[in-house]
C-alpha cells in the first residue's frame, strides 16, 4: 500500500532515534494508529514494533531512517498529519497535528460546540479532574459524556445545566438542549461523592 503523507518533525525523528539507541532497539519500526474516540476526536498510539511486524496492507513510511507502519484503518485518519516531539512545561511527549476531522466535526454547528468544549469548558472542569466529550449533535440537541471527576459526581447535574448547557446555549444559539449520556454509576473517582 502506498504510504500516506505523514511526516515526523526533526524533533520527533531525533527522539525516536535516541529511544532506539538507548533501548537497544536497532532495526525496529514504529507503529502509528488513529482510532475514533467517539465521533468528535481521534485517539493516537505510537509504539515500537519489530521490523517484521507488519502486514502487506500496512502503509509504510520511511523518514530519515525511521520506519513507520500504519494499519489500513488509520491511513485516512492520518493522511497529512505531522508528528512532533514536544518537551515543555506541560510535559514531554509525541504530539499529533492532524488536519483531518472526524465526521461529526464536518457539521459547522458541531464544530463550534466542540471548539467551545475543548477551549473553554474542559479547562474549567479539569480543575476538578473532569472532562467533557462531545458525542453527537442532532436537531438542536448536544449529547455529551462526562468523564474523570465529573463521572459519578454529585454535582454533575448542576455542572451540566448551570455551566455546560448555559455556556453552549449562549455561544451557539442553534442549540436548544444538552443531554448527558454518562453512566454515572461507573464513576470511580468523583469529585463530590453522591
Amino acid at each position: 500500500m502506498e504510504g500516506p503523507e505523514i511526516c515526523l518533525t526533526q524533533a520527533a525523528v531525533s527522539k525516536v532515534q535516541s529511544l532506539v539507541e538507548a533501548g537497544g532497539r536497532e532495526g525496529m519500526a514504529i507503529r502509528v494508529t488513529a482510532t475514533a474516540d467517539g465521533p468528535a476526536a481521534f485517539r493516537y498510539a505510537l509504539q515500537f514494533v519489530e521490523a517484521d511486524e507488519h502486514v502487506p496492507e500496512d502503509a509504510v513510511v520511511d523518514q530519515a531512517g525511521v520506519v513507520i507502519y500504519i494499519d489500513p484503518e488509520s491511513v485516512e485518519f492520518l493522511r497529512g498529519a505531522t508528528i512532533d516531539f514536544v518537551d515543555d512545561l506541560s510535559g514531554a511527549g509525541f504530539k499529533f497535528d492532524n488536519p483531518n476531522r472526524p465526521p461529526l466535526l464536518e457539521d459547522p454547528i458541531a464544530a463550534r460546540v466542540h471548539r467551545l468544549i475543548e477551549e473553554r469548558i474542559n479547562p474549567t472542569v479539569a480543575s476538578h479532574g473532569g472532562h467533557v466529550a462531545l458525542i453527537d449533535v442532532k436537531d438542536g440537541t448536544v449529547f455529551v459524556r462526562l468523564g474523570g471527576g465529573c463521572q459519578g459526581c454529585g454535582q454533575a447535574d448542576a455542572t451540566l445545566k448551570q455551566g455546560i448547557e448555559a455556556m453552549i446555549r449562549d455561544e451557539v444559539p442553534e442549540i436548544t438542549s444538552v443531554l448527558d449520556t454518562t453512566d454515572h454509576a461507573a464513576g470511580e473517582n468523583p469529585y463530590y461523592e453522591r
